[in-house]
């Protein structure tokens, strides 16, 4: 292995030890995304198919847009 590759290993690996070591000696007090997190994702989901549902539903959205069969040509005008 090259002196320069071997040196940028050992740092890489050394920063990555620290911030174990850190992080292992940090209490960890919940935050907002800890105690909310879940009941905010839930929320945005049961809004997202509720909008959804009310688009599919209650706009009278008709599946089948094509006009293929449908539209006939107007006679033309001269």
């Amino acid at each position: 292995m090259f002196p320069v590759a071997r040196a940028a290993l050992s740092l890489t690996a050394r920063g990555v030890q620290r911030t174990a070591v850190r992080q292992a000696h940090r209490k960890h007090e919940p935050n907002f995304h800890d105690q909310y997190g879940n009941l905010v994702l839930l929320g945005g989901a049961a809004v997202f198919a509720a909008v959804w549902g009310y688009v599919f539903t209650g706009v009278g959205m008709e599946w089948g847009l094509s006009p293929v069969g449908r539209v006939t040509p107007k006679e033309w005008r001269e």
